[in-house]
């Protein structure tokens, strides 16, 4: 017999052999497609427009289920997932185009279909109607690509269809309701279709296995005012968004609610005006994030809402300050965001404070140790007064961002303030006073503008780590600290509207400063130099300051900038020509400056300024200043137009704007400069410039100031001024323009809102004006015409009278020329014509020399007789 052990080792060994064979046979196979399936992929991808060759998988002598995109049943080999957001990453800039064949149809086993971000070219969605007889379909997304015209009906043929997805696309016109009929429909997406509407919306009442609705954007305005009753038949119902869609306001009141397992719920932008506590949206426990934005609900916020206890987002933003929250939320301990700014009608900054989660309450779940989870914290425009309570710093030990802006707010910053882990801290528009002390050391954003902050900057006030530092409008003394310069990361800086003084310190380490804003200070010294080194700088304004000398040759470096503010200096020198090269300026003032020479002539190159659009390459500075401040954040800007001072908000990014006015600029203004047809504001005033305005000003088609009073310039007022239709002001006086100003209804009007722009030119003449041209000067025009018309007569006589003359001299010449015979007559005939008109001539003079000399001899005789005469008389 065996060894017991040798046999228990066999049994062992023969154990691992059949495990092994056993899952060999259980591994799938690798499979092979089927090759009209796979013809039908190939056929498919003969329509599609692969630049970037994503599709290269896909090739004939390969499997085709191992191609990108593509899967198959292990079991039986069919394509079963055809997903090319796979293959593209959902990144639009990579996405596929072209056609979609219906060669898909041979595809009977697909359950998956992904074609998001397919940029379709066909003008119209026929080819996607032949997907309703895709009947196994239970996947089907298309959110993102451009597929245009109306929703194709045809998919409510997809009875097995489970999700659908149509965000952010093309699609138009009204929702089918035929969607309804698709009873396994559990997830519904149509957000961001804005071309769609739906007049009724009871076929959702079908769904009744939906557990995902976003139909956000789809314009909802002919809907019954029943809506809230047609969606508390939807009892699965997870995931509810109508943002945007326009609903009409209906009660809210829902005497039994189904909607038991809302997760997250949006009703924002829409004008639902009704009292908070009629809602039915507070008694669903289970919500975790709840959107109620701009919906102008009002009122006293229900205690049910301090029991949304797994409530995670609160958004009840913009809502006409007609609110009030009595109702203590200790308990929502899972609350991380929570933005009331604009919605609040009044109250104490700390009795809010205190009805919000802190670590240290006493209300807490057990297990969860601090209950506060709040990350952000939005309070602004609220009306709230009081001191700033020093326990907000402890609210919570994650809270990030903080925003109390336009409130009435008073006192100092809370010194405890600078031991949270803050990293934006919004306080911006209230009345803050006492010195800006020590901030948290992670602070990313401070905007503390519109305060009453007053003394000077202390050095251990700057957070390394900053980005964002806005401290306008305040009474801040001193100097700008040379530890501004250590934050490698700064991209904005405003310190406007202060008491400021003293150079800009050198900083050599700052780069990344986007948008600076140094205005109405009493700062100097020479350009700031550092800026050489911020390559993606946009925005700079230094003006009404006292910063001097010329502007430094690398300015035309900055190739990112687009607002360029230098007024009110006393910078001197020319206008570098390389100024130019900055092609996405779109804001240049220079104005009240000491700058000479002449306008650089190669302004074309500001290609911007050209045609006014924005360029993919350029910061949206608005957007910018947003995602580094706050969302809600706005730029100002005081623009000098139509001898206004105007406040421009985010409009002002599309004020194209060049202002060289108060300097000593001269000679001519550059032909050049009517090639910026995207100009709103042209303002040349107060300077020495010369010659005549250009001729093809009137292409300037979008210039709405002109200002060019205050020059020397001479000749006539170009008539194609009067083709600027956009053009609502204009100031041409004291300058030595002539000739009679162009007919025009838009230049009447402006001469009737301002009647002194014309003041100062002596030679105009003409409406509307009182000076008529003269009539000597219209005699003297049809004088001119008729003494041109007599010129031209005369020069057409002469020009007849010699060309005759020529032709007759060369007919007789080329007559002798060639005839001899005609040649030995006329040479005769001149022999004796010449010889008679010798002999005529001899005789001619001896005639009258002898008749001079008879006349001689009796003039003697007389003489001599009158002589004898006179000799007698006198004896």
């Amino acid at each position: 017999m065996c060894d017991p052990a040798a046999r228990l080792l066999l049994i062992a060994a023969c154990f691992f052999v059949l495990m092994a064979h056993a899952r060999r046979h259980d591994r799938p196979a690798a499979v092979s497609c089927i090759p009209k399936e796979r013809d039908a992929l190939l056929d498919f991808k003969r329509g599609i427009n692969d630049p970037e060759h994503l599709l290269s998988s896909w090739q004939r002598r390969h499997n085709c289920c191992s191609w990108d995109g593509v899967s198959c049943s292990h079991r039986t080999g069919n394509v079963v997932t055809l997903d090319l957001s796979e293959v593209t990453g959902d990144d639009p800039d990579s996405a596929l185009g072209g056609q979609i064949s219906p060669s898909l149809l041979s595809l009977e086993h697909l359950k998956y279909l992904g074609l998001s971000w397919f940029n379709q070219t066909l003008p119209n969605n026929n080819s996607l109607e032949f997907l309703g007889s895709m009947k196994n379909l239970r996947w089907l997304h298309l959110s993102g690509s451009l597929f245009s015209g109306h929703i194709p009906p045809q998919l409510a043929n997809l009875s097995k269809l489970e999700y659908l997805d149509l965000s952010s696309t093309s699609f138009s016109g009204r929702v089918p309701p035929e969607l309804g009929n698709i009873s396994n429909l559990q997830h519904l997406d149509l957000c961001n279709t804005q071309g769609t509407y739906s007049l009724d919306i009871s076929w959702l009442t079908q769904l009744y296995k939906l557990a995902y609705l976003d139909i956000s954007f789809v314009n909802l305005t002919m809907v019954a005012s029943d809506w809230p009753h047609v969606l508390n038949t939807l009892p699965s119902l997870e995931v509810l968004n109508l943002g945007n869609c326009a609903l009409p306001s209906t009660n809210q009141t829902l005497r039994h609610l189904n909607l038991t397992m809302i997760v997250q719920l949006d009703l924002s932008f829409n004008y639902l005006d009704r009292p908070l506590e009629s809602c039915w949206f507070w008694n669903v426990t289970t919500i975790q994030y709840l959107e109620l934005s701009q919906t102008y609900l009002y009122g006293i916020f229900p205690s049910s809402l301090g029991r949304l206890t797994y409530l995670e987002y609160l958004g009840f933003t913009d809502n006409a300050n007609a609110a009030t929250i009595p109702v203590d939320l200790k308990d929502l301990c899972h609350l991380e965001h929570l933005y009331l700014g604009g919605s609040l009608s009044q109250g104490n900054i700390k009795d809010l404070v205190d009805k919000l989660p802190h670590r240290t309450t006493t209300h807490t779940i057990p297990g969860t140790g601090n209950c506060s989870s709040l990350f952000a914290i939005d309070l602004s425009n609220n009306y709230l007064t009081g001191n700033i309570p020093s326990g907000v710093a402890n609210i919570s030990p994650i809270l990030i961002y903080l925003d109390l802006s336009g409130n009435n707010l008073t006192g100092a910053v809370p010194h405890e303030i600078g031991n949270s882990s803050l990293g934006h801290l919004i306080l911006h528009s209230n009345q803050q006073t006492g010195q800006i002390r020590l901030l948290p050391r992670n602070l990313d954003v401070l905007d503390l503008s519109s305060n009453f902050l007053s003394g000077p900057l202390t050095s251990h006030f700057v957070p390394p780590s900053l980005k964002g530092l806005m401290l306008s409008n305040n009474l801040i003394t001193g100097r700008i600290l040379q530890s501004i310069c250590e934050l490698k990361n700064l991209a904005i800086l405003d310190l406007s509207n202060n008491f400021l003084e003293g150079a800009f310190p050198r900083c050599y380490g700052m780069s990344k400063m986007v948008f600076l804003q140094l205005s109405n200070n009493g700062l100097s010294g020479m350009f700031p130099s550092f800026l050489q080194r911020c390559s993606d700088l946009a925005f700079v304004d230094l003006s009404s300051n006292k910063f001097y000398g010329t502007l430094p040759l690398w300015i035309g470096e900055m190739v990112k900038m687009q607002f360029l503010l230098l007024s009110h200096n006393s910078f001197k020198g020319h206008i570098p020509v390389n100024i130019t090269n900055i092609r996405q300026l779109r804001h240049l003032n220079l104005a009240s400056n000491n700058i000479s020479g002449a306008i650089p002539w190669s302004l074309s190159n500001l290609t911007v300024m050209s045609n006014r659009h924005r360029n993919e390459e350029e910061i949206d500075l608005p957007e910018f200043y947003r995602s580094v401040n706050n969302r809600f954040a706005e730029i100002f800007l005081l623009v000098v137009i139509k001898r206004q001072v105007l406040k421009y908000g985010d409009s002002f990014y599309d004020l194209v704007s060049i202002d060289f006015s108060q300097n000593h600029l001269t000679g001519r203004i550059p032909d050049q400069i009517t090639s910026l047809n995207g100009i709103v504001n042209l303002n040349l005033s107060w300077n020495h410039l010369t010659g005549s305005i250009p001729e093809k000003i009137g292409h300037m088609k979008s210039v709405e100031s002109l200002d060019l009073s205050r020059n020397n310039l001479y000749g006539q007022i170009p008539p194609s001024l009067s083709a600027l239709t956009y053009l609502c002001y204009m100031d041409l006086s004291y300058n030595n323009l002539t000739g009679r100003i162009p007919p025009g209804r838009q230049l009447d009007t402006l001469y009737t809102e301002n009647p002194s722009m014309y003041d100062g030119n002596h030679g105009l003449c003409g409406p509307p004006l009182q000076m008529n041209c003269s009539f000597g000067d219209n005699s003297r025009e049809k004088g001119n015409q008729t003494t041109s018309e007599k010129d031209s007569e005369t020069i057409f006589l002469y020009f007849g009278l010699g060309s005759g003359f020529t032709v007759g001299l060369w007919v007789v010449f080329c007559t002798l020329l060639f005839r001899k015979t005609w040649r030995i007559r006329y040479y005769r005939l001149f022999d004796r014509a010449c010889d008679r008109v010798f002999v005529l001539m001899v005789v001619t003079w001896h005639r009258l020399a002898r008749h001079v000399t008879a006349c001689e001899a009796t003039d003697l005789s007389d003489a001599d007789t009158g002589l004898v005469q006179r000799s007698a008389n006198n004896k």
